[in-house]
């Protein structure tokens, strides 16, 4: 908007020049020179301007060169402690990041350690199930050979009373019951002694 072209611009100094040409014609034949020494004020300006340099240099260059320097101590004292401050976090971030690896570390050792101790418990219990089935099996064949022991036992009792009976009647002669039975048994012996061999 406020923009001017450089033509536009070139056209808008041609046009001031040409107009402030006659009016500084006129002022400088009325002027005195600009380069012509006038003690007099020379004099006054470095007066007043030592005056100023004495007043600022006792008042007020001392407190603007302190609160410099305090500006500067404290950006000073700002860098050191944001230094400090990023030793100290990157300090804490390695110890941070140390700590991670070892918990991931102890957590890896915790899983090898928890698969070690469950295939340990597997194979235990597999174990102690083959030894409670193998002790079922021996408790089950004893039980076999008892009742199998109790069965014939029974039989060889039911064989010797149908023995006697059978030859009482055949002698028609009842023998005492504990003589016949002594007898009976005794053969039954010898023919459990002939089988074994």
């Amino acid at each position: 908007m406020f923009a001017l072209s450089a033509r536009r611009a070139g056209a808008l100094a041609a046009v001031l020049m040409l107009s402030a040409t006659p009016a500084m014609a006129s002022e400088a034949e009325s002027a005195p020179g600009l380069l012509d020494p006038k003690v007099g004020l020379m004099f006054w300006t470095l007066l007043i301007f030592g005056l100023l340099l004495f007043v600022l240099a006792k008042f007020a260059f001392k407190p603007l060169f302190a609160a410099v320097e305090a500006r500067e101590k404290a950006l000073e004292d700002a860098i050191e402690g944001a230094k400090r401050d990023r030793a100290e976090s990157e300090a804490l971030l390695a110890q941070q990041r140390a700590q991670l690896e070892a918990a991931r570390t102890e957590a890896q050792q915790i899983i090898a350690d928890s698969r070690a101790t469950a295939e340990k418990m597997r194979t235990d219990l597999i174990a102690q199930t083959k030894q409670q089935q193998e002790e079922m099996i021996e408790q089950a064949r004893r039980a076999i050979d008892g009742e199998k022991a109790a069965a014939i036992a029974d039989l060889r009792r039911e064989a010797v009373d149908l023995a006697i009976a059978g030859a009482s009647r055949v002698i028609e002669q009842n023998l005492d019951s504990a003589g016949n039975r002594q007898i009976v048994e005794s053969f039954l012996a010898s023919l459990d002694g002939k089988a074994a061999r």
